[in-house]
């Protein structure tokens, strides 16, 4: 049950990775990534300064590296080239920092990821060093190719980015983790709590969100709701479901030694 996740050889006791975007403040985002218990926190190159803006606060001053696992990523990305170009400079503003999340999306309105695009830049981080988390489809063949070329996680998408429609293809992510040895984190389209919950019931190693945080009512409190589903849902997954009975029922209570009914 203690059994930790570990990504490109490191041990994390938190399932739940969170992104630090869409929060109104600094203040805000350090008190919704306190609350979720998450030890990776993901940031956003081309939105976040960690120093590439040296008169403006930067991000790192709140979350600093000695405390959190940063994943610097290349949302906004889409192209190979943009997004090995940002997270070339992600390492180089984090000191050789070599951990990168992978993200080349199709277009904007959709956020869908470009696979061939992605595949391109993969193979290209992967060759110059860098430990490629990858956020890609929901399709098996890829994510198997994308661990053949060295990623060290594979980070299907749930929905679309933002939507918060949850879980739209469980089987998807099924035939992934079969494949795959590396973990497979759910990456996009958590909406709430119970979503959350799903994909960790279903095997995955992990989850990564920031939408279903940031935008919710409370921030903080979604993020406690959050750290508590991630946690049901690996140990439901890890105490194994009773198997479903389709049309037969099956009483939870003795039915032996029981009184008998009277007659009327």
């Amino acid at each position: 049950m203690n059994e930790k996740l570990v990504i490109a050889g490191k041990s994390y006791s938190s399932r739940l990775l969170i992104g630090t975007g869409k929060y109104k403040d600094f203040t805000e985002t350090k008190a919704a990534v306190d609350a979720s218990g998450a030890e990776i926190v993901t940031i956003a190159i081309r939105r976040s300064n960690i120093g590439q803006n040296p008169n403006e606060p930067s991000l790192l001053e709140i979350l600093p590296p000695s405390q959190y696992t940063l994943l610097p990523n290349s949302a906004g990305c889409y192209n190979a080239a943009d997004a090995v170009r940002t997270l070339r400079l992600a390492r180089e503003l984090l000191e050789g920092h070599s951990l990168v999340k992978l993200e080349v999306l199709g277009d904007p309105q959709s956020l869908y990821p470009n696979v061939i695009e992605t595949i391109a830049a993969a193979k290209i981080l992967v060759d110059e060093g860098f430990q490629v988390m990858v956020y890609t489809s929901d399709d098996p063949i890829v994510a198997k190719h994308l661990e053949d070329i060295g990623c060290v996680a594979i980070m299907p998408l749930a929905s679309l980015i933002g939507s918060g429609m949850g879980i739209l293809n469980p089987w998807n992510l099924q035939l992934i983790m079969e494949r795959v040895q590396v973990p497979v984190i759910v990456d996009a389209g958590v909406g709430t709590a119970s979503d959350a919950a799903i994909a960790m019931e279903l095997g995955c190693d992990g989850v990564l969100m920031n939408t279903a945080i940031a935008a919710a009512q409370h921030p903080v409190l979604m993020a406690s709701a959050m750290k508590l589903a991630v946690e049901a849902g690996r140990f439901a997954y890890l105490a194994g479901r009773m198997p479903k009975k389709f049309y037969s029922a099956s009483p939870s209570s003795p039915t032996e030694n029981i009184i008998a009914p009277t007659d009327s």
